[in-house]
């Protein structure tokens, strides 16, 4: 038997718990190399941002509002 267990917005999950006044707020999460986004918030995927894009390519608008922050695998994991 195999169980898997997929959480919605895992790592913004992750960072919200230690940081709550990200709550509410369009927030992104970074690959290890902080390259592309790994995790969006459901603010930032309402922004029509979709999961992979690399973090250049985010229009001047969108960075202002969004928190990007680095993954944090190890302390996730």
């Amino acid at each position: 038997m195999i169980g898997h267990c997929d959480c919605n917005n895992f790592y913004v999950s992750c960072f919200r718990v230690f940081m709550p006044e990200l709550r509410g707020r369009p927030v992104g999460v970074l690959s290890s190399n902080e390259g592309c986004l790994v995790a969006r918030s459901n603010e930032l995927k309402a922004l029509g941002v979709p999961n992979g894009l690399p973090a250049f390519q985010l229009s001047p608008d969108v960075r202002r509002q969004t928190v990007l922050l680095s993954s944090a695998y190890a302390l996730f994991g």
